[in-house]
C-alpha cells in the first residue's frame, strides 16, 4: 500500500497545505513537485505570506492530495500527508527543486524568479490514504 500512496504523491502536482498560526489553522492551495521516491514535496511561496510566517513559527504541516477531478465521488482517494516543512537553503538543492517545479508547472517561471520567492521542502513523516468512504491505510516513513 505504501507504493500506491507514494504513487499518488509523485503522480499529482496540486495539494492543499495546512499550517498553523498559533492555534488557528490556515489552508492554501499549492502547486508542488515531489522527489522521485515520494518522500519529499517541494513548493514555493513568497516570504511575505501568512503561510510562510506560519511555517517559520511551526514547521509541522499537513497536506491533502486527492483524486476528485477524475474519480466518481464514491471512489475518490484522499491522501493526508503529515510532515515537517522547512525553507530550502542549500544552493544545489534550490536549483534541483526549482527545475522540478518548473518541469511540473512551467507557468510558475516568473513567480519563482521573484526576489521574495522562497522554496520549501516538506519531509514526509506519515501518510493516510482514504479510498472511498471507509477504506483507510496508514504508513509511517520515519
Amino acid at each position: 500500500m505504501l507504493a500506491e500512496m507514494k504513487q499518488l504523491v509523485t503522480g499529482k502536482n496540486i495539494c492543499v497545505l495546512a499550517t498553523l498560526a498559533g492555534s488557528r489553522p490556515y489552508c492554501s492551495l499549492m502547486a508542488y513537485a515531489a522527489n522521485d521516491d515520494g518522500s519529499e514535496i517541494y513548493m514555493a511561496t513568497h516570504r511575505s505570506t501568512q503561510k510562510f510566517r506560519n511555517v517559520c513559527e511551526n514547521s509541522a504541516v499537513s497536506l491533502m492530495i486527492d483524486t476528485r477531478e477524475k474519480a466518481p465521488r464514491a471512489q475518490i482517494q484522499a491522501l493526508t500527508v503529515e510532515g515537517t516543512c522547512v525553507p530550502i537553503e542549500d544552493a544545489a538543492k534550490r536549483e534541483f527543486v526549482r527545475a522540478r517545479l518548473l518541469s511540473a508547472h512551467p507557468h510558475l517561471e516568473e513567480f519563482l524568479a521573484h526576489i521574495d520567492n522562497q522554496l520549501l521542502c516538506v519531509k514526509i513523516r506519515s501518510l493516510l490514504l482514504l479510498k472511498g468512504i471507509s477504506e483507510a491505510h496508514h504508513a509511517v516513513l520515519e
